[in-house]
């Protein structure tokens, strides 16, 4: 019983760490929160269940509407963070101007799929096969959603650490005025940080879409607040820590559920978050930079 819940909250810490990445990335860059995350989030489920729809399969349908994420994170740059970063507005503007674009893009996706709860139309969701494997069980739908949130995480964490563009990032996180003087270019860096960063965080809500087999415009709203509190719990700017911070968040709180104590789930989530925050106040891996990832 206890290593099937454990699979479990491996099998959801796993979507809440690659959600929780996208978060992190942004602030190590930028030193803020980009609160539109999750309505980006939202938007790749409903760009996958579309092109699913269309008659793509599911393969193509997800990474095209991961790229549709991540073109959006850019639109997102461009519109909400670029003018007010020009004006060196600080930190708080922009935080609210992330608030009025997830607005606007609720808005155009109620506007164009209504508020029904919309199904991804394969036939093999609901009924995937499950495997057994010595005490635990779990369906080949949660083994390839696990296996896609860890290659893309390790995906990331390679970027950051092994290519120009990872370098460039980490340099534009450490000090944004001496990267420039050694001639990185500042705003095609964090561009590209916030195509990668809203495309990992599409990424997670197409998962998400597929594992429950279900789209809605509100899924975005609980996991928002879940990744805000993995990437304080891991430390702010973090990559290792939000990765980490996402299993423990899922690993507590199908622990929860699991003795019935479900209408409990998150409390018992934030209260073990402020129990590691009150031994820890930076979070498991402190402030760590980009640098570090």
């Amino acid at each position: 019983m206890f290593a099937q819940q454990l699979l479990n909250g491996l099998f959801l810490g796993a979507v809440y760490a690659l959600f929780a990445v996208g978060y992190t990335l942004v602030f190590g860059v930028l030193d803020i929160l980009n609160l539109a995350h999750a309505a980006i989030f939202t938007a790749a489920a409903f760009a996958a269940f579309s092109l699913a729809a269309a008659g793509l399969p599911l393969p193509l349908a997800f990474l095209g509407a991961a790229v549709a994420g991540g073109i959006l994170g850019v639109v997102l740059d461009r519109v909400a963070f670029a003018p007010l970063r020009a004006r060196n507005a600080g930190t708080l503007a922009p935080l609210i101007s992330s608030i009025g674009f997830a607005i606007i893009v609720g808005a155009l996706l109620r506007g164009k799929y209504g508020v029904d709860e919309k199904h991804f139309a394969t036939g093999g969701l609901d009924t995937a096969p499950a495997i057994h494997l010595g005490a635990v069980t779990f369906t080949t739908v949660e083994l390839a959603i696990f296996a896609a949130a860890i290659a893309m995480m390790l995906g990331l964490s390679w970027v950051l650490r092994a290519t120009t563009l990872g370098r460039r990032i980490r340099a534009v996180a450490e000090d944004r005025v001496a990267a420039a003087l050694l001639g990185v270019n500042l705003e095609r860096t964090i561009a590209a940080t916030f195509f990668i960063a809203s495309a990992l965080g599409g990424a997670a809500g197409i998962l998400t879409g597929l594992e429950y087999n279900s789209v809605t415009l509100d899924m975005g709203s609980p996991i928002e607040l879940k990744g805000l509190a993995i990437i304080v719990l891991g430390g702010m700017g973090s990559v290792t820590g939000a990765v980490i911070g996402g299993f423990v968040i899922g690993a507590v709180e199908t622990l929860a559920i699991a003795n019935g104590l479900s209408e409990w789930r998150d409390a018992i989530t934030f209260g073990v978050m402020f129990l590691i925050l009150v031994a820890r106040p930076n979070g498991l891996f402190g402030k760590r930079a980009l640098r570090q990832a």
